[in-house]
């Protein structure tokens, strides 16, 4: 079962996030991703949004595959900040395995 925090938004600010709430998750982040297409990092935006966290470390993995190339960012149509997100999210998860 996976655990809703929607503060977990205010929590990202400590890893350098403030625009996540921006997302309206059109997609496009994923679709100009040369990397992992599809549902990346469309995903995760929304795991964020919702405060899945257990979704976020189970999926972590996928964070290291993002070379950070800046089109997510780029191409966002919101200013939502995409690429953002996935080094906030890296910060996180890295804070995360080291309290464990």
């Amino acid at each position: 079962m996976t655990i809703v925090e929607p503060q977990f938004q205010e929590e990202l600010k400590r890893y350098g996030q403030d625009a996540v709430t921006m997302c309206f998750n059109c997609g496009t982040c994923s679709a100009i991703c040369p990397l992992l297409g599809e549902h990346f990092p469309r995903q995760m935006i929304r795991y964020a949004q919702i405060g899945a966290k257990g979704r976020i470390i189970a999926a972590a993995g996928d964070l290291w595959r993002c070379l950070h190339c800046g089109l997510c960012t780029q191409s966002c149509p919101r200013g939502a900040k995409p690429g953002e997100l996935i080094l906030s999210l890296k910060r996180y998860v890295t804070a995360s395995w080291r309290r464990a």
